[in-house]
């Protein structure tokens, strides 16, 4: 057999919660780079979260295969190395008619044969030298020649997200047109298909009003799963109370030096909250629909939510119930930090009981959340402002805050849910008192 320069092509790879794609938002290598195995080459955007994407191969960088903001398929080409020295060609396979055995087209259809689910993320080119193993699909058969496609070359289409599109929008691949290298039929000549279909076949537009459409990728596509799932199984139910917190502000100011800010309100709101769920454990919980029953956690993990720059997440102070305040507010703000730069944990994101919500920091007073399932509750704090406050007979001014509380109804009633808030609203007050039970 002759010999060939060693070159490997790495696709996409499974990135798991089922995800089916992914978008790249910044490449860590260059075309010309020399890299590792192991070695993180780009960033993708999960669900919740930005992760680092490592190469299995060592070697030159080659070509990538999308650029920055481009969505791609899981199995899709994401980078090309050459691996240096060379290597024995592999004996010729099969392809379908019209795709000979020198056609870029025939190493293209092996490669839309070998974009199944990818490879998984987590345990792949671990430094060595065997290459990742890939699930192949079964051939398919090539369709006929149609107009588009000269002297009757096979159907090419690599990326799924292509065939969606001719998909959605009842588009017969057979008959488009290709502009790709070897027959490839790209995105762009899919959107000219559909531009080229008669006016009866397309949605009719209304006269005078322009519009502007964005896909729902990413953290925006994540939450719409996740809120619609929420509000379609949870019948949720919300309360909320006024909170006097002055002797709460009182306290945090009186911590403070000029070399050490101390803890947080919000640090402060937190073991609060840690403490009534020691006392109305339920709420740290979720539901088991299948067996029927309400599954209570020993351990806190209290889910902070965080507005970052690319969409809202909940992540999760692990074990925050054995931590002392001023841990706490180390932990929250180490968090939050990260969650809002998009470098949180996949188990940060998924571990959470309880949701604490500071939507104060929009200046807004109130708010009926959406429980983050499969959580039963979550508990929401408003801006804190000077009110006027009836104290001991007199109307002084006060800084008052409102706390709502949505919680699911299957698994206790309202009578348990305020005594809840009540716990938590009274260590607010009181916390002197508060602090002495803790």
């Amino acid at each position: 057999m002759t010999l060939t320069a060693a070159e490997e092509t790495f696709a996409l790879p499974d990135l798991g919660e089922g995800l089916t794609e992914a978008e790249v938002v910044r490449w860590l290598v260059a075309v010309g780079d020399e890299i590792a195995t192991d070695q993180p080459v780009a960033e993708v955007e999960t669900a919740k979260a930005i992760v680092e994407v490592p190469s299995p191969y060592a070697g030159t960088v080659l070509r990538l295969h999308a650029a920055e903001g481009e969505v791609l398929g899981v199995g899709e080409p994401l980078i090309t190395v050459g691996t240096g020295g060379a290597r024995e060609a592999e004996p010729q396979k099969k392809v379908p008619d019209g795709a000979g055995g020198g056609h870029p087209a025939a190493e293209r259809y092996r490669e839309e044969e070998r974009a199944g689910s990818g490879n998984v993320l987590v345990g792949y080119g671990t430094s060595g030298d065997a290459a990742p193993a890939r699930r192949r699909r079964p051939r398919r058969p090539a369709p006929p020649a149609g107009p588009g496609r000269a002297g009757g070359g096979p159907l090419l289409v690599i990326s799924p997200l292509v065939r969606k599109l001719a998909r959605d929008h009842g588009i017969d691949l057979r008959r488009v047109t290709p502009s790709g290298p070897g027959g490839l039929i790209t995105r762009g000549d899919v959107e000219r298909a559909i531009a080229a279909l008669p006016s009866a076949r397309r949605p009719a537009a209304v006269p005078g009003r322009g519009e502007r459409r964005r896909p729902l990728t990413g953290f925006r596509k994540a939450a719409a799963a996740a809120f619609t799932r929420s509000r379609a199984e949870i019948p949720e139910a919300t309360v909320w109370v006024d909170v006097d917190a002055t002797e709460l502000w009182t306290l945090r100011e009186s911590a403070r030096t000029p070399t050490d800010p101390g803890p947080g309100l919000l640090a402060y709101i937190a073991r609060f909250v840690v403490a009534a769920l020691r006392e109305y454990p339920v709420f740290n919980s979720s539901v088991d629909t299948e067996r029927g029953e309400i599954v209570e956690y020993d351990r806190i993990d209290l889910g902070i939510a965080v507005q970052g720059e690319r969409g809202l997440v909940v992540p999760a102070v692990v074990d925050a119930g054995s931590m002392t305040t001023s841990q706490l507010d180390q932990a929250i703000r180490d968090v939050t930090r990260r969650a809002r730069e998009g470098r949180v944990s996949r188990e940060e994101l998924s571990t959470g009981t309880f949701t604490l919500n500071n939507y104060g920091g929009f200046r807004v007073d109130g708010s009926a959340a959406i429980i983050n399932h499969p959580q039963v509750a979550i508990l929401g704090f408003g801006r804190i402002i000077d009110r006027p406050w009836v104290v001991d007979g007199e109307v002084v001014p006060r800084k008052i805050t409102q706390m709502s509380f949505v919680f699911d109804h299957r698994i206790c009633d309202g009578a348990t849910a305020a005594g809840f808030m009540r716990s938590v609203a009274d260590a607010i007050e009181n916390p002197a008192s508060a602090i002495a039970r803790l």
